[in-house]
């Protein structure tokens, strides 16, 4: 092998240095894919029905903050009303955060939480 060749002799009796540190490639992969559950979980904003916003004025700010289609905004809408909750966007905790100030600056009631609902 040429590596063994330009290595020091204490170097190439450390087997861990010439193959991969120990691991086959296979192995890397699946450490790499397993490094996921470190990173940053997606998190939800969440609309929950009041009884103070009328359902067009719910509607309408959907459709000015998010871009949604009347359509989808009216969906949304109805199924905060019917079901009490909706989950409107996803992303960053941080993307979370501003959407859900955005949504106050606009009266409606508006939380976030990590899309797997807390569990680690």
């Amino acid at each position: 092998m040429l590596v063994q060749k330009i290595l020091p002799p204490v170097v190439r009796s450390l087997p861990f240095w010439l193959d991969n540190w120990g691991m086959s490639s296979q192995t890397q992969v699946e450490e790499v894919l397993d490094l996921s559950k470190f990173f940053d979980h997606l998190w939800v904003t969440i609309v929950w029905d009041d009884p103070v916003n009328l359902m067009n004025y719910v509607t309408y700010v959907f459709i000015k903050l998010f871009g949604f289609s009347k359509e989808k905004a009216h969906e949304l809408m109805m199924q905060v009303h019917n079901e009490g909750k909706a989950v409107v966007a996803s992303g960053t905790r941080e993307e979370m955060e501003r959407a859900v100030q955005r949504l106050h600056e606009h009266g409606l009631w508006a939380t976030l939480q990590r899309e797997d609902h807390g569990r680690v």
